[in-house]
Order: C-alpha cells, then sequence, then structure tokens
C-alpha cells in the first residue's frame, strides 16, 4: 500500500488529539484514502515532557529542520500556535515544496495574504479547516457546498469559552468573575482568558470568514470588538424580560460596496436558532443569495473536535498528492472578486441598543438620560429605573432605544459617562433581531 508520509509540529492538546484519531481510526482512512498516512516525526519544545498520548520516542524531536528536511514528509502539520515562529515554519516548509495543514487562526489572520501568496508561488497546498469552528466542518461547506451561491451574511458563535461563560451566567445568575473562576479551574478557560473573553480569538476567525467569503483581507483594528467582561446578571434579567438571550457574536455583512466585521455580545430573540446554542458549542448562521440561510453547529474546540478537522485537511491533501494535483488551485482565503469594496465606517452600523446607567438615587437621573439621547437623535423605547443596589445608595436605570445609529448612541454615551451623576461608566449591548 501507498503511504503519505507527514510531520507534526506540535504535541500539545491538539497534536496529541490528531495523533490519536490517526491511530484509533487508521484502517477507516487507509480504507477512504486507498493508501496510508504515515507520522514520520513529531517536534516538540522538551522530549522529556510527560505526554497526553503514547508515542514512539524515536519519532520525538527538537529541531523542526528534522521534519522541514526530510523527503519522507510530505506533508506537514502546523500545529504550534502563535504568529510569528507559526509563519517562519510554514513558509519554510512551502520552500522544500511541503504541502501544510494547520489550525492557526492568528497566524492565517495576521500573514495570510503572504502564506497563501508563498503557497501559490511554490505550488503547494495549505489546509485550515480547523483554524475557525474546530470540527465544525464550517470552512469545507463554504468553500465547496457553497461554491455556487454567494455569501450576504454571517452570523455565529465561534468562541466556546466566551459562549461557555455567558450561558452559565445566564443559568446560575452568577457575576462574570465568578463564572470565569470556575471556567478556568475546570479547563474551559485559559489561565490568561484575554485571547477568549476579550475576543481577540473571535476577531481572528471571523477575519478568515471574511476574507473567504468576501474576498477581503482586514486587518484586526477594522473588526469593531468588544469584549465580554462588561455582562452583569441584572443584563440577563433584562434581557429575559424582553424575550432574548446575550451571546458572544461575530457578525459580517458585505454590501454592494462595502463589509463590515464586528465581534461583541449581543441580545438576541430566543427565537433565533443561534439562542439555544450553549456551553462550548459553536454554530454559525450563513445567509446566501440562493440557498437562504444555513447553519453550521457542533463543538468548536478541545483534542478530539479539532483533530477530526486537522485529519480531515490531512485527507484531502493526500488525495491531492496522489492524484498529482497538489498545488493546482491552492485554497486561498481569498481570490479575485467581482469588486472591490471597503471597509464600512463602524459609526454607521444600525441596530436597536440596550444600556445600562448606574448613578445616585436623586431625582432628574431618568431626565437626564432622556435629554442626552434626545440631543443625539437616539429614539427612546423604554427606560427602566430598578431598585436600589447593594450599596443602599445608587440605582441601575437600563434603556432600549428602537433603531439608531452606533456613532449617535456612543455619542449620548460619552455625554453620560461625563455626567457628575454617572457612578460608572454606561455599559452598551446592541439588540439584534
Amino acid at each position: 500500500m501507498r503511504q503519505i508520509g507527514i510531520g507534526i509540529l506540535g504535541l500539545g492538546n491538539v497534536g496529541s488529539g490528531v495523533m490519536k484519531l490517526l491511530g484509533d481510526n487508521a484502517e477507516a482512512i487507509r480504507a477512504r484514502l486507498g493508501s496510508e498516512i504515515v507520522v514520520r516525526r513529531i517536534l516538540v519544545r522538551d522530549a522529556d515532557k510527560p505526554r497526553l498520548v503514547s508515542v514512539d520516542p524515536a519519532l520525538v524531536v527538537t529541531d523542526a529542520r528534522a521534519i522541514l528536511d526530510d523527503p519522507e514528509v510530505r506533508i506537514v502539520v502546523e500545529l504550534i500556535g502563535g504568529e510569528d515562529t507559526a509563519r517562519d515554519l510554514t513558509l519554510s516548509a512551502f520552500r522544500r515544496g511541503k504541502h501544510v495543514v494547520t489550525a492557526n487562526k492568528a497566524m492565517l489572520a495576521v500573514y495570510g495574504q503572504e502564506i497563501f501568496d508563498a503557497a501559490e508561488k511554490q505550488g503547494v497546498d495549505i489546509y485550515y479547516e480547523a483554524s475557525v469552528a474546530g470540527g465544525v466542518p464550517l470552512l469545507r461547506a463554504l468553500r465547496e457546498g457553497l461554491a455556487s451561491d454567494r455569501v450576504d451574511e454571517i452570523l455565529g458563535i465561534v468562541n466556546g469559552t466566551s459562549n461557555f461563560i455567558l450561558s452559565k451566567m445566564a443559568d446560575e445568575g452568577r457575576s462574570f468573575a465568578e463564572v470565569l473562576a470556575e471556567a478556568q479551574a475546570g479547563g474551559f478557560a485559559e489561565a490568561d482568558p484575554t485571547l477568549d473573553v476579550e475576543g481577540i480569538d473571535a476577531a481572528h476567525k471571523l477575519s478568515i470568514l471574511v476574507s473567504l467569503c468576501f474576498g477581503k483581507t482586514l486587518r484586526m483594528d477594522e473588526i469593531v470588538r468588544e469584549g465580554i467582561s462588561h455582562v452583569a446578571p441584572v443584563d440577563f434579567q433584562m434581557a429575559d424580560r424582553n424575550g432574548c438571550v446575550i451571546k458572544p457574536l461575530v457578525l459580517a455583512r458585505a454590501g454592494e460596496t462595502s463589509i463590515e466585521a464586528r465581534v461583541h455580545p449581543a441580545m438576541i430573540s430566543k427565537r433565533s436558532m443561534l439562542a439555544a446554542v450553549g456551553g462550548v458549542y459553536n454554530a454559525v448562521c450563513v445567509s446566501s443569495y440562493a440557498l437562504g440561510s444555513s447553519m453550521y453547529y457542533g463543538r468548536g474546540a478541545g483534542m478530539m473536535p479539532t483533530a477530526v478537522a486537522v485529519v480531515s485537511d490531512i485527507i484531502e491533501v493526500a488525495r491531492d498528492v496522489l492524484g498529482q494535483s497538489a498545488g493546482a488551485l491552492p485554497l486561498r482565503l481569498q481570490r479575485s472578486f467581482p469588486r472591490e469594496r471597503t471597509v464600512r465606517d463602524p459609526g454607521d452600523f444600525q441596530c436597536r441598543y440596550y444600556f445600562r446607567f448606574t448613578a445616585p438615587d436623586r431625582f432628574g437621573v431618568a431626565a437626564e438620560i432622556t435629554q442626552a439621547l434626545g440631543e443625539y437623535g437616539v429614539p427612546l423605547a423604554e427606560v427602566t429605573q430598578l431598585g436600589r443596589n447593594a450599596d443602599g445608595h445608587a440605582v441601575t436605570v437600563v434603556v432600549r432605544t428602537f433603531d439608531a445609529r452606533e456613532r449617535n448612541v456612543k455619542a449620548a454615551l460619552e455625554t453620560l459617562a461625563r455626567s457628575p451623576n454617572a457612578s460608572a461608566p454606561p455599559r452598551m449591548l446592541r439588540i439584534f433581531e
């Protein structure tokens, strides 16, 4: 039987899952591929470190050149994460005529254009299914299943840690800090959770989706990004009162001449398909011209779900190699699109808004809020003053608006933040239909 040699860069959580899946499903993979995938080398930083899976010590190396210079390694599987080192190793693999499979959304979001240009120049493949939604075959559906269609909008949940935290807060009425600590203790959040809870991980993934669907490479500062740390139990109570839930969303839309991309928590109707997506699960709703709405759902992270996507990509590249079609059409993040689109001014975004204002319990606070909104042309739907806070001195006022432009809402909130009555910065959530 023919063999395809691979080299794996990294034997952490995902790398261990890949090794386990290749071993456990070896017979099924051979039957589907008509060939055998053989691991030739595995790069690690510390050869003596205990591993999640048992591997042959003879395969373990600490110098990447042992993989890059091995002529029997046809496919390099990049699983070390990060940006710069991963980029350098990927480009080095291309220069040696090796194909690459990666799960690295940060590298693709920052260096995608350079990497795909290099793959095309060298005539090699790069596959990256696991970079966005873990085991959910989203990119393959967009790239192949919707190849004849035109995607107009993407709306979804692509960070399981943030979704887990907000789901627990909603179910148990606890604070962000309490649930985050529990998530870290249970292994659902990193010791430093910044990438997840501040929306950076989701922004990397959204950048890949925008490039694939809309043909536009976005810088990270062109994506509107807000984290979830400001969401409080009272916000869930008010969302529930209005038939909504709070979810950590990504949104991208393409118009005739512009694109907008956003990452932030938002209130969405309980009737939405995304409302029931809880815990660590991911789901992405795609709106396209011919098919209409479609949804892709499953585990977006974890050892085995991510390994499923990585190994599927390895099999696809191996098929290309065996069929001598590898590199014929590199799976670029973007190819030429009919029109060049600009990035839409974030201030032009329009939806309904909810915000929370904390102030001393004194006469005139609600009137001040109403006046500030009126000055900036924000149409008011409802003002509700809740009971006194735990300190007994301050009150919380929550406001819902009708459709308004984001620049006007933010200007009104900046005015209120400067008020002597502001006991804390106003907090805002968007309300999506």
